[in-house]
């Protein structure tokens, strides 16, 4: 295959080598209205339309539109995906699971997970750089066979934003009173000749005269990438990306306080403090006729320091427990992976080898906190005498895994993909401190192995529709921390997820209407879980098995002068097996956090040229706060304004309302009462406050090499 080019435009051209060869392997009608190129979904560029599962996508376009605030305000907008603000870019997560902290999510920047298997945060999300992003690839269901452990309920993929072929810088400033926040953009880009760079960075920061108590923070990200072109038929690039998130944790409230005083916060010094460099280095070329192949070394560094809020417990009076700990993980590794195309059935090989080599040193102290009994405020901390629970250890993490996925086309409008996944997962414990009751259990190595299959197929029914079906499994090993938290070593195995679904994608309307669906189950077994041997005695076992299902609807539009785009979920997420204690058996019941819907839908209209007012409706249903299902949150619904306007010379303004009714809701809302003994509200019932009404003003200039 030979790529030509001219001046600057060489270096864009070969960075889309991936697309090109895809191309060329298996022609399709230009006039096709399903032609949108996705790399989520075989680790390499592949059709929409030919891709047997479920996938997402922001682009590019409307990342620089709608300039988002949250995380959430990009994924939430995809049918199945739910991300719930817990304060200052830290989350939980929902895809064809409950709203959970879970470690069954794969998060990944360029198809490089961001950290390693064991180590799950479920605030990773505030470890990334968005303004340095171009597009956002969610990939939902289990894709273990291609992301190894953790890509259960789904992979989300940040793929980073490329040099521009011509002079670009930007700047940015944002405001919001109510909220007290304040963010600054910056970016430039360039190519010269060969080489092409992009510098991309945000900070923000949220100041402590706001609606919220206790609420301040500040973050500064960017990423730096650089691409060369090395012959007609390679590049390197290599990615350079640093988040310094300093919050403040302001934690959740009472049911008494969530209703008459939502702003309030129990915390005065709580805190959470992550630091996190990656750098990839990739280089790739065609090492093959009709082949391509991408070597990527990777590493990475997180340190991750808190006094949570939420280790805050068993007060008596003035005199609570709490905890403080760092969790750091140092990350080597490579990644690499090989498409050869075939004239035979139209068909295509990707297949590789990945190695992460991480260490994960960890230590945890106790702390006794002093309580304002009359306003409940938690005031000071210091070293606590109890030493049940102090750890101190290092765990030496190494994953080896061996993928391979293999397309072919046996009739002109079907498109068939197998594949699979082996992981060999090694955990180094080692105990720094005194095995024993207090400080944690005896110096171990432990080895856990898993294959992970998958079987799926498209088939065009004409140009503009298609449907999909696909079987796949997802793993997740036990976390360090659940192995190791204790001073006994659970016998643990993986949990391991079977995931079934249907799919349908059309284009109505000359391509205006778009519409993305799929019919799915996820089934798991050998779920860890917690049961309790007696009252302050528990242990974690496999023995959980769930089953979450439901219906994924999006539609989107655009045509002349409006825009809409609607996403809906119907889901129900069970226990099939839960038994918690000899006394509390959950099997059968509903998962807490599980609302039965989740909606979003906006509608966008251009009066003017360069002008665009868009209104954004945000429905939850309700949901159990409880494993008893005995407490309910009753669900909420918000409603968004954006609007902006582009000048001419670069410049643009733009305005964004959020909750414009000033509704009272909560992000996260959950119950500890287990369904036996004396309820009460306001001390088993607590919320993670939404914001309430505010807005936001913003301008941008930008030069692109024209104006």
């Amino acid at each position: 295959m030979q790529i030509k080019w001219v001046n600057s435009g060489k270096l864009f051209a070969l960075s889309c080598l991936c697309v090109s060869v895809t191309s060329a392997a298996f022609a399709a009608d230009d006039a096709a209205m399903l032609d949108e190129v996705v790399v989520s979904g075989s680790r390499t560029a592949t059709k929409l339309s030919e891709t047997p599962m479920a996938i997402g996508v922001v682009s590019d376009k409307a990342l620089k539109r709608d300039k988002p605030k949250t995380m959430g305000e990009v994924i939430n907008r995809i049918a199945g995906v739910s991300w719930n603000d817990l304060g200052n870019e830290q989350h939980s997560m929902g895809i064809r699971q409950p709203n959970n902290t879970n470690a069954v999510y794969q998060y990944l920047e360029d198809g490089i997970p961001i950290r390693p298997l064991g180590v799950f945060n479920h605030n990773s999300l505030n470890e990334m750089n968005l303004a340095g992003s171009e597009s956002v690839e969610v990939v939902k269901g289990a894709a273990s066979s291609l992301y190894g452990s953790n890509a259960v309920g789904g992979a989300v993929n940040f793929m980073t934003a490329r040099p521009s072929p011509v002079p670009y810088a930007t700047a940015g400033v944002r405001h919001d009173s109510t909220s007290g926040f304040t963010r600054l953009d910056t970016g430039v880009s360039n190519t010269w000749g060969d080489f092409g760079a992009r510098f991309s960075h945000y900070s923000s920061q949220r100041n402590a005269s706001n609606w919220q108590n206790y609420s301040n923070a500040c973050k500064d990200s960017f990423t730096l990438r650089g691409d060369y072109v090395l012959s007609t038929s390679s590049l390197i690039h290599a990615t350079l990306t640093h988040n310094n998130l300093d919050s403040a944790m302001t934690g959740s409230l009472f049911e008494d306080d969530y209703q008459v005083r939502p702003g309030y916060s129990y915390n005065s010094f709580t805190y959470r403090k992550d630091k996190t460099t990656r750098l990839n280095v990739a280089w790739e070329g065609e090492t093959l006729a009709s082949g391509l192949t991408i070597v990527t070394l990777f590493g990475r560094q997180n340190d991750h320091g808190q006094l949570p809020s939420y280790t805050i417990s068993g007060c008596v009076l003035a005199t609570c427990k709490g905890t403080e700990n760092n969790n750091h993980v140092s990350s080597i590794g490579v990644d690499v992976k090989h498409q050869q195309d075939f004239e035979l059935l139209a068909s295509r090989l990707v297949a590789g080898i990945f190695i992460d080599q991480s260490n994960n040193p960890y230590w945890s102290n106790n702390l006794a906190i002093t309580r304002d009994v009359a306003s409940g405020r938690y005031i000071s901390y210091a070293p606590s005498a109890l030493l049940t629970g102090v750890r101190n250890y290092q765990t030496d993490i190494r994953n080896t895994a061996l993928f391979a996925q293999w397309e072919l086309s046996p009739l002109e409008s079907l498109r068939v993909v197998l594949g699979g996944r082996s992981d060999a997962i090694n955990y180094g414990y080692t105990n720094n401190l005194t095995p024993g009751a207090n400080f944690g259990a005896t110096s171990e190595s432990r080895s856990f192995s898993h294959f992970s299959p998958k079987v799926g197929a498209t088939y065009a029914l004409s140009s503009n529709a298609s449907v999909y079906a696909n079987i796949s499994e997802g793993f997740t090993p036990p976390e360090v921390s659940a192995l190791y938290g204790k001073s006994a070593v659970p016998n643990l195995m993986p949990a391991t997820y079977n995931n079934y679904e249907f799919g349908l994608r059309m284009a109505l309307l000359d391509g205006a209407l778009k519409l993305d669906s799929a019919l799915y189950r996820l089934d798991g077994r050998d779920t860890i879980v917690s049961y309790t041997i007696a009252p302050g005695n528990s242990e974690n076992r496999n023995a959980g098995r769930t089953r979450s299902q439901g219906l994924e609807l999006g539609l989107g539009y655009e045509a002349g002068v409006l825009d809409a785009r609607f996403g809906t979920t119907i889901a129900s997420h069970r226990f099939l097996q839960y038994q918690a204690s000899a006394m509390l058996d959950y099997s059968g019941k509903d998962m807490p956090q599980a609302p039965g819907n989740t909606t979003t839908a906006e509608i966008g209209y251009k009066p003017v040229q360069g002008a665009r007012v868009a209104l954004e409706l945000v429905n939850q249903g309700g949901y159990w706060m409880n494993n008893a299902n005995t407490v309910r949150y009753p669900g909420h619904t918000l409603f968004n304004l954006r609007g902006n306007y582009q000048f001419t010379g670069g410049w643009e303004a733009w305005l964004q309302g959020r909750n414009l009714t000033n509704k009272l809701y909560s992000d996260s809302a959950s119950s500890s009462y287990s369904g036996t003994g004396v309820y009460t509200a306001n001390t088993q019932n607590q919320y993670t406050v939404g914001a309430p009404r505010s807005f936001m003003v913003g301008f941008t200039y930008s030069f692109n090499g024209k104006n």
